[in-house]
């Protein structure tokens, strides 16, 4: 079958191209632009990349995939739509493709990357060969998605929409057999109006899981309770109210059933990352891969791309770049920043999501940054004259040129494309 993808440069939809490939069928796609690390995974894959969406453009398909950050005014979605040519949504076409596979559905505001992508190393530790989709780039692992040929099938669930014509969660087209919810909190304001629309679109798809099926929760906090206040028809496990299964901060141990693990070992800090790991290994566990063998996997485990990653070192700085939108999960990074360096850190945090931007966090998004020594806040989508703000690069540029020399520890956070502020922090370092 001829497929072209509308938006195909997105990690979901380009994870989707990789499927449709390996199932043989012919796969072309267009995008605004078309940037690395997805255009070069497209390019190996041998996919007709388009840029734009001018309908005159469009090649014969048998059938198109319209990506969510696609509305009615689009050149090629009008052009398709007055046509009446077939069409459907990633996510839909996707939960298709995994039908009658053993699914794990990997959500939450928070940790389904990392914890995605560590349920498909343990599972590739043990030389099962997976499926998966998830939505970011590994160190460790070649590529975002993969057929596979195992019963398995991981998924990060992600709780955007799926279309323009579809304004269900993604997630509601998996129907998982395992789903993992790390966490809930209110988060994309610009198509969720409450809390209560979230909790909403995730008691769609637990109403989805078989009664043999699983659930697996950390029970903290009301959302988490208001959720399955809800309803629910499957076995449900509540990680961190299971008495066998802890996290010891002052010992730094992992107790899981009998067996205690030195969390020394894990080439990752952070007590996020540690509850990830747990989540990880008690899927895994679910399906049949014992404790040990799952964290012997994640001691190999290199981490996922733009989480606290690295991106420059010399004896003055260390540049770290890192993903996080929410409070939350700004709140979690710099706690792990603080307790890993001696040194004073310079936070620069871009108010990227439409959430953030908008204010819907009020004064939690600045306190939750609070602990660092200093914090620059890019809002490029503003006119703000909100003192916290800068509104340029040049701007941001400005005030590093006055502030670097007093730290040796710069922190990028940002779920836009952060080398526009590290490309320039870089060259200014190693200017000095």
């Amino acid at each position: 079958m001829k497929i072209h993808i509308l938006g195909i440069c997105g990690t979901f939809m380009g994870g989707l191209a990789q499927i449709l490939v390996e199932k043989g069928h012919q796969v072309s796609g267009a995008d605004q632009q078309f940037y690395p690390p997805m255009s070069d995974q497209l390019q190996r894959l041998g996919v007709e990349m388009i840029q734009g969406y001018d309908p005159t453009n469009l090649p014969a398909a048998d059938l198109f995939v319209i990506g969510n950050a696609l509305s009615r005014g689009n050149p090629s979605v009008e052009y398709i739509l007055s046509y009446k040519l077939p069409f459907t949504s990633g996510p839909q076409m996707l939960g298709e493709l995994i039908e009658g596979r053993q699914v794990i559905a990997v959500a939450g505001t928070h940790g389904k990357t990392s914890t995605s992508f560590m349920l498909c190393e343990i599972f590739q530790h043990q030389s099962v060969d997976i499926g998966y989709l998830v939505g970011g780039v590994s160190q460790s692992i070649k590529s975002s998605a993969q057929l596979g040929s195992a019963d398995i099938f991981v998924i990060e669930a992600d709780e955007y929409d799926s279309a323009f014509f579809d304004k269900r969660s993604k997630f509601v087209h998996y129907h998982p057999d395992t789903l993992i919810v790390n966490n809930i909190e209110f988060d994309h304001a610009d198509i969720f109006s409450n809390l209560l629309d979230i909790l909403k679109q995730f008691h769609h798809v637990i109403r989805t899981i078989p009664a043999d099926g699983n659930i697996l929760i950390r029970p903290e906090g009301d959302n988490m309770s208001a959720l399955m206040d809800m309803g629910y028809w499957s076995h449900v496990h509540k990680i961190g109210t299971i008495e066998t299964i802890a996290i010891d901060m002052t010992k730094n141990i992992l107790s899981f059933g009998n067996e205690i693990f030195n969390l020394n070992t894990l080439p990752f800090n952070g007590m996020h990352n540690y509850q990830n790991a747990i989540m990880a290994m008690y899927a895994a566990f679910l399906h049949g891969v014992a404790p040990r063998d799952s964290f012997k996997a994640l001691e190999s485990f290199t981490g996922v791309k733009r989480r606290f990653e690295t991106i420059y070192h010399d004896q003055d700085f260390i540049v770290i770049d890192d993903f996080a939108h929410h409070p939350t999960a700004i709140a979690s990074t710099t706690a792990m920043a603080k307790g890993l360096f001696d040194q004073k850190i310079l936070g620069i945090i871009e108010l990227g999501s439409n959430t953030m931007s908008g204010g819907f966090h009020g004064t939690d998004l600045y306190k939750s940054a609070e602990s660092l020594d200093k914090t620059l806040w890019l809002n490029l989508s503003s006119t703000s004259n909100d003192p916290h703000e800068l509104t340029s690069l040049e701007m941001l540029l400005e005030e590093l040129k006055r502030h670097l020399d007093n730290f040796g520890v710069i922190l990028i956070m940002s779920n836009k494309d952060s080398k526009k502020i590290s490309d320039p922090l870089i060259e200014l370092i190693k200017a000095k």
